[in-house]
């Protein structure tokens, strides 16, 4: 690593106060930030950006995230691409899904499925955060898939999503605004 790099890195992680040494992922071999546990998400679909705070301080920003290829407007059923909208919670980590890491999202919430149920559809659900796809190469690159893609998740590069697992547990609220 480029002795420029690493003191980006270092000046990075004196900012953000969050502890040395960087932890190494053992899929990319690339340094992964060590954040605090995290206590809160809020994800801005408009700004393409979700936040990450511990013990009510911002500690971790990720700019351009990936929506639905519908991304305007919250989700209202299965199949309409868009992402929620509202108050949820992580409530597991799959270390084995299709893409780089994923924590799942709480949706859909009752009232989601019953307004769904009125119109005679299904609200969805199967609702992440996550990385790159796993057969996608130039995710090993540090790439992502260009453009808003998924079917309503919300992505992020594999050592954005490396960095959340490491610091966000089951139970953690995320907020997801328009």
């Amino acid at each position: 690593m480029p002795m420029r790099r690493i003191l980006i890195n270092l000046a990075a992680v004196s900012l953000l106060g969050v502890s040395w040494p960087l932890q190494v992922s053992p899929l990319t071999a690339q340094p992964v930030l060590a954040l605090p546990p995290i206590d809160r998400l809020v994800v801005e679909k408009g700004a393409r950006r979700l936040l990450a705070y511990a013990d009510g301080a911002l500690v971790y920003t990720i700019e351009h995230i990936q929506l639905g290829d519908a991304p305007t407007g919250a989700k209202q059923f299965q199949g309409d691409e868009k992402t929620p909208e509202g108050s949820y919670t992580i409530d597991y980590g799959n270390p084995n899904s299709a893409y780089h890491l994923s924590l799942h999202i709480s949706y859909p919430d009752a009232a989601a499925k019953a307004y769904a149920v009125r119109a005679g559809r299904s609200a969805g659900g199967d609702i992440f955060i996550h990385g790159q796809p796993n057969d996608w190469p130039g995710a090993s690159a540090g790439l992502r898939v260009p453009g808003d893609w998924t079917d309503g998740c919300i992505a992020v590069s594999n050592a954005e999503i490396e960095v959340l697992w490491q610091a966000v547990g089951d139970g953690t609220p995320i907020e997801i605004r328009g």
